[in-house]
């Protein structure tokens, strides 16, 4: 009786520490992983390396698992046959059947998803050990169910799940609202397009470029930006940009019969479908804080701003100097009215 009590408690340890291993595993998702391996510490750089590859260490708990349940039934009917006899046998496989499925199957796996990290660090380097002891089998067996395992590997994550992430983090605590809100905005950036950015033309500053500084000096004094866009004969041939510091400073200097050319900087174009975020990196590359945003044919629609880009992770930002905080509403205000005095507004 003895044997077969030891016998019974060998096959569902051995069942049991393969299931909770499995699941443990199974539980701890790879961003997580990587996040322990940078403390360095063997165990988390095994537990990485499983998470990579985790099929070759599944099929080997698999195999264990496999070995303790069938070849511990064959050996446990044979003590139990000798030991009980044919009388309590079905008896005795009832409550073997029972006690494997709640202590070696319910129970360990319940716990190895409750403490999936803790376990998956304590058993990691020994799975490790042992996948490399069974990689003769493994590898045959991997090659058998090729054919039906075989497919594109996954991305680990997605944008809907990270976004799901930062919500449940807010609602339990772990991340503040405002960090939250900034994650679901940083993702809006390579939706947006410069067309939804963009300053309207009808809503831009400009300056002709053959005038002097003197001639645009009241347009300078009167706009609320500060940078202002230089044209040849209109808005769609555009030659640059000047920055209005500049232009005050060289009229407080006297110099106001230059030509306004003679302050003028380069400015860079965009068509109308460029992302946000490759804007940003734009502005970053270029050193430079506005573009022209340009349609199909090459015409002016408007212009964008590092500022407009910048809103869109942090909310309007509205300074002292600012008269019109929507310059778009501005811009179809004007286009309105403008249709109504043309005659095409009346009804």
């Amino acid at each position: 009786m003895l044997q077969l009590a030891i016998a019974v408690l060998i096959v569902i340890a051995g069942s049991a520490l393969c299931s909770g291993t499995e699941t443990a595993l199974l539980s701890v998702p790879t961003l997580k992983a990587r996040q322990l391996a940078q403390s360095k510490r063997p165990a988390a750089i095994a537990l990485l390396a499983i998470r990579e590859k985790i099929n070759r260490p599944i099929a080997t708990i698999v195999i264990l698992n496999n070995i303790f349940n069938i070849v511990g039934s064959i050996v446990i009917g044979s003590i139990a046959t000798k030991v009980l006899g044919d009388a309590l046998l079905g008896l005795f496989s009832g409550i073997l059947t029972f006690l494997i499925i709640v202590f070696a199957e319910i129970f360990p796996k319940t716990m190895g998803e409750r403490y999936a990290e803790r376990v998956s660090l304590w058993v990691a380097i020994p799975v490790r050990g042992l996948t490399w002891l069974l990689s003769p089998l493994v590898w045959v067996l991997e090659r058998i169910t090729a054919p039906l395992t075989n497919s594109n590997q996954r991305p680990i994550t997605n944008e809907a799940e990270i976004k799901l992430l930062a919500t449940l983090g807010y609602q339990e605590g772990i991340i503040e609202d405002d960090e939250a809100d900034m994650i679901q905005r940083v993702f809006r950036l390579n939706d947006l397009t410069a067309e939804d950015l963009m300053t309207p033309r009808v809503a831009i500053t400009y300056v002709p470029g053959d005038r002097t500084l003197a001639a645009v000096q009241a347009a300078v004094i009167a706009s609320q930006h500060t940078r202002i866009l230089v044209i040849e004969h209109d808005l769609d041939h555009m030659l640059g940009v000047v920055l209005k510091h500049e232009l005050l400073a060289a009229l407080v200097q006297g110099k106001g019969e230059q030509p306004v050319t003679s302050l003028m900087r380069q400015v860079h174009f965009v068509p109308e479908v460029e992302r946000a975020d490759r804007l940003l990196k734009k502005f970053q590359a270029s050193r430079e804080h506005l573009v022209v945003v340009v349609d199909e044919y090459g015409g002016v629609s408007g212009v964008v701003t590092l500022e407009d880009v910048l809103e869109v992770l942090t909310g309007e930002i509205v300074d002292e100097t600012d008269q019109n905080v929507d310059l778009q509403a501005l811009a179809r205000q004007r286009r309105k009215r403008l249709l109504q005095t043309r005659g095409f507004g009346k009804q």
